[in-house]
């Protein structure tokens, strides 16, 4: 099976399976792959928990790239488990996996701002235990979707809202970013303005565009009455403009949620491999 990758006009990526397509080509299930938890946060009585995939036979002497997930459900619900196909897959791959808690309004009584500093507090873990998890701190990827994105998305793009007390000479952004229908404008013209009522820019990452923004590729439904379609084209043109390198991947037709596993197994294989093919021309992952 082969992949082509047609670039369009905008920066716009199309990407389509060339030859036989399965009803899902990727059988995260059921892959080689092992889950454990670690603490990365504790905020007062809360632990946050990391939920570290590896490929059972890792080869732990040499470091590897990571990635971390953030779940979507507009900063008020959702779990890890969402991204755990993900995780699986790219742990096969020869990543370390993560799926990452941060506190959401249900449980805690948070806002977006709380989960925009737990992200961040996400990334500068990896980072500072580079050593105890095997992995080089110079390949931590952020990935999420929706609300999730909007968090992986401010790692890579707000320069404020870090944790207080954490040490801050560790980096929390990370070496690269794919984002799955995420929240990027915060304002009317997307989405979550009232939960964010009164600074409503001020981590919306499509007011905080300058040259230095990590790569990214963003998938993204035309048919999204969620987060309009047209704030990731805006995000692409203007990271685009600012010399960043940015892929937008539309998925005509396609609503909110389309990529997830198991409600459409075809877009979660292309955005998947998709993502894999981008990390792979980032020289974070291997052919």
């Amino acid at each position: 099976m082969k992949w082509k990758t047609t670039v369009l006009a905008m920066g716009i990526v199309c990407v389509c399976l060339v030859g036989r397509v399965d009803a899902q080509t990727i059988d995260v299930d059921n892959l080689p792959v092992t889950e454990r938890q670690e603490v990365y946060k504790t905020i007062g009585d809360v632990e946050l928990k990391m939920h570290i995939f590896e490929a059972n036979d890792r080869d732990t002497e040499t470091a590897a790239p990571a990635v971390v997930f953030f779940f979507g459900g507009g900063w008020t619900g959702g779990s890890p488990k969402q991204f755990f196909p993900h995780c699986r897959y790219f742990a096969s791959r020869g990543m370390v996996a993560m799926a990452a808690e941060y506190r959401i309004k249900s449980k805690h009584g948070t806002t977006p701002f709380e989960c925009t500093a737990d992200g961040k507090s996400a990334v500068r873990w990896i980072r500072a235990n580079a050593k105890k998890l095997g992995i080089d701190p110079k390949q931590v990827v952020a990935g999420g979707g929706s609300a999730g994105g909007h968090v992986a998305a401010c790692t890579g793009t707000i320069q404020r809202h870090d944790e207080e007390k954490e040490d801050t000479s560790v980096s929390s952004t990370p070496d690269a970013m794919m984002l799955f229908n995420p929240v990027i404008d915060t304002t009317s013209k997307g989405y979550g303005a009232a939960k964010v009522k009164g600074r409503e820019t001020e981590i919306s990452p499509a007011h905080h565009v300058r040259k230095g923004i990590p790569p990214t590729i963003i998938f993204h439904g035309t048919a999204d009455t969620t987060v309009p379609y047209e704030n990731v084209e805006r995000f692409d043109k203007l990271m685009r403009e600012a010399g960043n390198t940015c892929r937008l991947v539309p998925f005509d037709g396609k609503g909110h949620g389309f990529f997830n596993h198991g409600r459409d197994a075809d877009s979660f294989d292309k955005t998947i491999r998709a993502a894999d093919e981008f990390l792979t021309e980032l020289g974070i992952l291997t052919p």
